[in-house]
Order: C-alpha cells, then sequence, then structure tokens
C-alpha cells in the first residue's frame, strides 16, 4: 500500500493508523450525543449535509480500520488473517481517498467558525493599527492567494489521478517517485484546500438563503399582522 513509500519500515504506517482508530474511537464517544441527536428534531439542508459528511468520514474510518487489520503485517499479525487480502487493499485504498475527500469538505464547514473567532481579534486590533485601506488590501491579497491555491489543488487532483482512486478506476496507488515527497505532500495539502474552500462557499450561500429566506418570513408576517390590525380598527 502507499504506506511502503513514505516509511522504511512499514510497521510505521500501521503504528500510525493504530494510532488514528483510537483517537477515532475516542472522538465517537466524546461526540455520541451528536449521533443520538440524528433521529431528533427537523431537518434543514446545511443540517443535512453535515449528516451526510459526518456519517461519511464515519463509514471510511471503519473500511479504513477493518482494512487495516486484514492487511496488517506487524501490529495485527497476531490475528492470523490470511484471506479476504485482495478486498481489503481495495477497500483501503478507496476508503482512504474519500476519507480526504470527506474531511476536507469537514474542515470547510467548520473553517467558518475558526475564521470568525480570529477576524473578530483582528478586527479589534485593526481599531488601533490598521486603516480601512490596509484591511481590504489585506483581505484581496488573502483571497488572491487562496485562489491560486484552488487552482493548484484542481490541477493535483486531476494531475495525481485522485479521482481514478475515488471510482476505483486505478486500484493500485502509484507514487510518482521523480516529483519526489516535498510534492506529493503539498499538492495533497492544496487538494484538501480546495475542497474545504468549496465547502466553505456553499455554506456560505446556505446561510445568505437562511438569512433571506426569514427576513422574507419576518416581511411577510410583518405585513399580515399590519393588514389585520387595520381591519380591526376599521
Amino acid at each position: 500500500m502507499g504506506g511502503a513509500y513514505f516509511f522504511p519500515w512499514d510497521g510505521v504506517h500501521e503504528i500510525l493508523g493504530t494510532v488514528l482508530l483510537v483517537l477515532w474511537a475516542v472522538h465517537v464517544i466524546l461526540n455520541r450525543r451528536w449521533y443520538k441527536s440524528l433521529f431528533k428534531g427537523s431537518y434543514n439542508p446545511f443540517r443535512v449535509m453535515q449528516a451526510v459528511v459526518n456519517c461519511a468520514i464515519l463509514v471510511c474510518a471503519v473500511f479504513l480500520m477493518i482494512s487495516g487489520i486484514m492487511l496488517s503485517n506487524h501490529v495485527f499479525a497476531f490475528l492470523h488473517i490470511e484471506s479476504g487480502t485482495g478486498f481489503a487493499r481495495v477497500a483501503h485504498l478507496l476508503a482512504s481517498h474519500w476519507y480526504l475527500l470527506f474531511m476536507s469538505l469537514h474542515i470547510g464547514m467548520h473553517v467558518g467558525m475558526i475564521s470568525r473567532q480570529i477576524m473578530a481579534k483582528r478586527a479589534a486590533q485593526a481599531k488601533t493599527t490598521d486603516t480601512p485601506r490596509t484591511s481590504k488590501t489585506r483581505t484581496m491579497i488573502f483571497r488572491v492567494i487562496l485562489a491560486l491555491v484552488c487552482a493548484y489543488g484542481l490541477y493535483a487532483f486531476i494531475s495525481r489521478g485522485v479521482w481514478k482512486y475515488l471510482i476505483l478506476r486505478q486500484e493500485f496507488f502509484f507514487f510518482d517517485m521523480e516529483k519526489g515527497y516535498v510534492l506529493f505532500f503539498t499538492d495533497y495539502v492544496a487538494i484538501v484546500v480546495l475542497f474545504a474552500t468549496a465547502m466553505r462557499l456553499i455554506c456560505k450561500r446556505m446561510e445568505r438563503n437562511a438569512k433571506n429566506s426569514s427576513s422574507a418570513f419576518s416581511r411577510k408576517r410583518a405585513t399580515a399582522d399590519f393588514s389585520a390590525s387595520n381591519d380591526s380598527f376599521r
């Protein structure tokens, strides 16, 4: 699998995978109330999207865990699993890339909260240090850099053949040794930024639509109340 390319001993890949498994188990336990609330309350578009993304991440993590244990040559070798390695290899490749995709979307859903906190702190500092023109220039530069990173992420997504892994057009992980490790991780970070940014834009659109719908509903209700009051006055 891909771990053989990055570590001198394949057991490092298995150890890191086991650590990830333990962290995931702790994360699920700590957030068990969220999973229990899935069948409660009403669903708006954002909650539907959040539920799909989070549940998909959980499914990918489960498949990564099962396939990783089946492929293990070190950490779980004591289980002596010898059959099903063909399925496990394909499942591990598929689950790992879908995990990357859904985790990127997950980051995009929550980056808004983080950015608002950062912007609030910067806004407090900007009152004494920045001028409005400086703040606008900084925002413009950030957006240009983000757009360039996203454009490169799209290029990396296509050139690295990540889309082929997602639909099993390619069932074997390929690492281009000529491009090296630094460029590999740079490409995948850019891919994460691409999908996280796309999800952030979708969330902003949903927030804007929700506000517009709420405002329209309030205006209609106010008009109806005003008409009713006029009728009663007459």
